[in-house]
């Protein structure tokens, strides 16, 4: 298959396959005597595999060492559920962050209350927040 074909059956753009090469994702093709590169069906399931896993949250970093363990004949399920308990983890800690950071920002909604805006103390925090 030639890449736009790939890219037309993964569903994503000719780019993001070249990124994906580029990063080690996908191992480099073939190439026909015209200077075409020829991927074979397999890519499709693995750059399907990827985007899967990319919108689980997991960085190319970490696609790159699951792709590894797919492949490596020692490579464990315990292995790869590591990997997947330590993003629970990382998720389980941003909610949290992100809760703090909204129980703030509600309790600044609610104490600006019906101020005429020259009082509104939201607009003096929001603009400390950004130095």
């Amino acid at each position: 298959m030639t890449i736009g074909q790939v890219a037309k059956l993964a569903g994503v753009g000719v780019e993001t396959i070249r990124f994906y090469e580029r990063e080690g994702l996908l191992t480099k093709p073939k190439r026909k005597e015209s200077g075409y590169r020829m991927f074979d069906a397999e890519v499709v399931n693995r750059i399907r595999f990827i985007k899967s896993v990319k919108e689980l949250g997991f960085s190319l970093k970490e696609i790159r060492e699951l792709l590894f363990l797919r492949v490596d004949s020692r490579a464990t399920a315990s292995e790869v559920k590591k990997r997947v308990d330590s993003k629970i983890d990382q998720i389980d800690r941003r909610i949290h962050d992100l809760k703090k950071v909204r129980n703030a920002l509600a309790q600044l909604s609610r104490s600006v209350g019906k101020r005429p805006l020259s009082e509104c103390p939201l607009l003096d925090v929001l603009e400390k927040s950004r130095t």
